[in-house]
């Protein structure tokens, strides 16, 4: 099971949790878990198949550099933040 941390702008979502546990061997399996018991969740991460622009995905701290096909182990925290810009 990976722990998926809820971004604020989600938590109406899943009745104000901010983490659940979903099970899944990668970023997109997570997603498709959290979207069968938190409907309307998949569809705000994600827009034509990959996340959201200004959505960036971390597993354990670390950007996901494969996206949605991020493999993910036995325990992986798993955090969907606004990505970051700069100048």
């Amino acid at each position: 099971m990976a722990a998926t941390w809820i971004p604020s702008m989600m938590r109406d979502l899943t009745g104000g949790l901010d983490r659940v546990q979903v099970p899944g061997g990668t970023i997109a399996e997570v997603i498709e878990a959290l979207d069968r018991t938190y409907p309307g969740v998949k569809e705000r991460l994600l827009v034509r198949g990959r996340l959201a622009p200004g959505l960036m995905a971390t597993v354990d701290g670390k950007r996901a550099l494969r996206g949605l096909e991020q493999p993910l182990d036995e325990g992986s925290e798993v955090r969907f933040l606004p990505r970051m810009a700069g100048g």
